[in-house]
């Protein structure tokens, strides 16, 4: 484990949660990526509290590897901003950037665990993709169920509150992400589709 105040020269994977900084945003289905992060540090017992790249940044290790942990503070529409600054700042290839964020496309506790795709319509994620150039970026996608009605603007349902019976869902998820972590970063992506798709 890394010192709280100090931030190794090199990382070998950056681990990204999607979401809205601000408070009200808390709880709210957009910002899966930031409930999963929480989790995870909460469980690897580290703390994501420094301000960097546009950013909330944290350092843990997974398995043999150096990891940092970013929640960008961009607002989710312009996440490439804070994911390519660090990716340049570390030198790190797509492949070494695990985006973790919300799919409205799988029921709350679902989890999809890709090696690479297209944005699906997360404009987060359609961001990071513009920004970098690439789409080849593994990515863990958590369910957060379709809009309850046609009529409903998109916006309004990815930013409601998930219920606590939901939320309890969403950790799961989380704790099946942390656990899929070290399998993706140790070249296993296929098996961690297996266990946790």
């Amino acid at each position: 484990m890394f010192g709280i105040n100090k931030f190794s020269s090199s990382v070998d994977f950056m681990v990204v949660g999607l979401g809205n900084p601000d408070k009200k945003y808390e709880r709210t289905r957009h910002n899966t990526g930031f409930i999963a992060l929480d989790y995870i540090a909460d469980k690897r017992n580290f703390k994501i509290n420094r301000l960097k790249f546009k950013s909330l940044v944290g350092e843990a290790t997974v398995g043999s590897h150096k990891v940092l942990f970013l929640k960008p503070s961009t607002y989710m529409n312009n996440s490439g901003q804070a994911v390519v600054e660090a990716m340049n700042f570390y030198k790190l290839k797509p492949q070494q950037v695990i985006i973790i964020f919300d799919d409205i496309s799988l029921d709350v506790g679902k989890m999809r665990i890709r090696s690479k795709g297209s944005d699906g319509g997360q404009k987060g994620m359609r961001s990071i993709i513009y920004l970098s150039g690439s789409d080849e970026f593994p990515r863990i996608k958590i369910g957060i169920g379709q809009k309850p009605n046609p009529n409903w603007e998109l916006a309004d349902w990815v930013l409601s509150k998930f219920s606590d019976s939901e939320l309890k869902e969403i950790e799961k998820m989380a704790d099946n992400a942390n656990n899929a972590l070290e399998l993706i970063m140790d070249s296993n992506i296929s098996k961690a589709m297996n266990l946790y798709n």
